[in-house]
């Protein structure tokens, strides 16, 4: 409880920061030898316990992401997916693709009725909702290629935390109790999260269940989930609902590697997840169309910076929705999306007098034509490797159904195709035929795991969860950084705004753009609409001195260990 009390104190200092909009009050940490930051502060523990029991950061983030499944199940998970960007001290970089993919029976009406209007919930719960998890098989993948530790190491911390329980955070609490209509309407027979009376801070939360899948992971492999006992629940799991996923669809999911996204930003080489993934693209044409212009001169959200971010987003998310997809079923315009050149140019058609509706925003035409719970994680080792990870179940505890027997819960991602081309998924984001479901195809991403270098160095290892406001929250804690000269702490607790092209408005955090900036902005045709909190950063800085600074954003139970 003393730890809780500590987190809670922590919490409240860095939200009083945020709220009054003084961000460069924020404190931050300084690690020597390496440093962990995620979602839950028990799986930053067993993170930095694999760092100094000699493992490498790719062990460290294996252990952190079975540890999630365990402690932050509405978005840490074994039956979701993600991506993994991959830096070795030496500079080689690498990307993993563990993605969910459509099941083999799935079509591109299969969430339509009879007159093709988009039945939305079918996407959204129940089994039908669920792509094929890769979480498992990326972790192994991961593991084959650059682990150094024993396998079943990595995993007996989560089997540890499942076994015996851990107590649950006032947060945890909140959205435990939030969610219990919907997970007993889903789960008739019950689950480990179902009980009777309210959730409260310090509970103990146990699942047996999900301790003996993952044991079958630790002396399996990936056979202890694609196969057998595991598969045989989620099976059943489908077979109790409207499901489609088969033991075939289980056995024959492989991630992928992918060769990474490059591109430059006022002198820094930015790296990031390609194709199904749209951040990283996205990522660098936003660097590209900003970087002509004087965000340090000009100030943190002041007038002129938001204007210029803000056309930026909406051209960038306008291609998005046309031209991106699984480059295994579509072709993806790369090189155009981050041609320099091109994304400098079309800055030059913005009014500084007057806001550019979306309505006249279109995609460019080319030749040949993410839930907000989400979580992520960065982890640097002593040796200087870095892994930037963001995992996702899509919404909220996913589907809400959680597989009866083998304890974890189903993912939602079907709903990130686009159901009907021009019809928002569940964050608003449209898109078009190349994100149309097709059987075996990975449904596109805003997931957007980034490592940036200076002068040939690692320099940050950066990501967050938000769904579609993902890119623009990277984006943002990235420029904190070059452009406003913020550190760790103060680059993700500063205030976000996100604009998407679709709908046509700059969704802003209660603290986001001052007062004064925003009157002028409406007055100029923008418009405003205030949310809940955008994105939950993490950050890893390396410092001159080769010390790790690290930010963990205080919008969530997120917390920074090192040693």
């Amino acid at each position: 409880m003393k730890i809780l009390s500590h987190l809670l104190i922590a919490f409240l200092l860095f939200s009083s920061c945020q709220n009054s909009n003084n961000q460069h009050s924020a404190q931050t940490n300084e690690f020597e030898h390496g440093a962990v930051v995620a979602a839950h502060p028990l799986a930053s523990d067993v993170g930095v316990q694999i760092l100094k029991e000699g493992g490498n950061a790719i062990d460290a983030a294996i252990a952190v992401q079975f540890a999630l499944a365990v402690v932050y199940p509405n978005a840490g998970n074994i039956g979701g997916g993600g991506f993994m960007l991959y830096r070795s001290h030496d500079g080689n970089v690498d990307a993993l693709d563990f993605r969910e993919k459509a099941p083999e029976k799935s079509d591109k009406d299969m969430y339509l009725d009879a007159d093709g209007n988009a039945i939305t919930d079918l996407s959204l719960y129940g089994q039908l909702a669920a792509g094929v998890p890769g979480t498992v098989a990326g972790m192994v993948a991961a593991h084959e290629k650059y682990g150094s530790m024993d396998w079943k190491a990595l995993v007996a911390p989560a089997i540890k935390l499942a076994k015996e329980g851990f107590q649950i955070t006032s947060m945890q609490a909140a959205e435990f109790n939030k969610h219990q209509e919907l997970f007993s309407k889903l789960n008739v027979d019950g689950a480990a999260i179902i009980r009777s009376e309210a959730w409260k801070e310090g509970d103990v939360f146990q699942q047996p269940e999900l301790a003996s899948t993952l044991e079958r992971v630790a002396n399996e492999g990936r056979d202890g989930f694609y196969k057998g006992e595991t598969a045989d629940h989620i099976v059943k799991e489908m077979q109790r609902g409207n499901g489609i996923m088969s033991k075939a669809d289980l056995e024959n999911y492989q991630a992928v590697w992918r060769k990474p996204v490059e591109g430059m930003y006022r002198g820094h080489r930015v790296i990031s997840m390609p194709p199904p993934s749209s951040g990283g693209a996205a990522l660098i044409a936003l660097l590209q169309s900003v970087e002509l212009y004087p965000l340090t001169d000009w100030g943190f959200q002041s007038d002129s910076a938001v204007r210029v971010i803000v056309e930026a987003e909406r051209r960038v998310y306008a291609d998005r929705a046309t031209h991106m997809g699984d480059p295994d079923f579509h072709r993806v315009p790369m090189k155009e999306l981050m041609d320099n050149d091109r994304n400098k140019a079309r800055m030059k058609a913005i009014n500084f007098a007057k806001a550019t509706p979306s309505s006249e925003v279109l995609a460019s035409k080319f030749a040949g034509y993410e839930s907000e719970e989400t979580t992520h994680y960065c982890i640097v080792d002593k040796e200087g490797n870095a892994v930037s990870l963001t995992t996702t179940l899509n919404g909220a505890y996913g589907a809400g159904v959680w597989v009866k027997g083998a304890g974890f819960l189903l993912n939602n991602e079907m709903d990130d195709f686009s159901v009907k081309p021009g019809v928002p998924n569940l964050y608003g984001l449209v898109g078009g035929k190349a994100n149309a479901i097709a059987p075996n195809k990975r449904m596109l991403s805003s997931m957007t795991p980034t490592i940036v270098e200076k002068e040939g160095k690692l320099f940050m290892v950066v990501g967050t969860p938000g769904g579609s406001t993902i890119i623009t929250s990277v984006f943002q804690t990235i420029t904190n950084v070059i452009d406003y000269g913020m550190n760790a702490q103060e680059s993700v607790s500063a205030s976000r705004f996100h604009h998407q092209w679709l709908p046509d408005q700059i969704d802003v955090e209660d603290a986001a753009i001052k007062a004064d900036t925003r009157k002028s902005l409406e007055q100029a045709g923008y418009k405003f609409h205030e949310r809940g909190n955008i994105g939950r950063v993490e950050n890893i800085i390396v410092l001159p001195n080769g010390k790790l600074q690290t930010g963990a954003d205080p919008r969530g139970d997120d917390v920074a260990r090192g040693y």
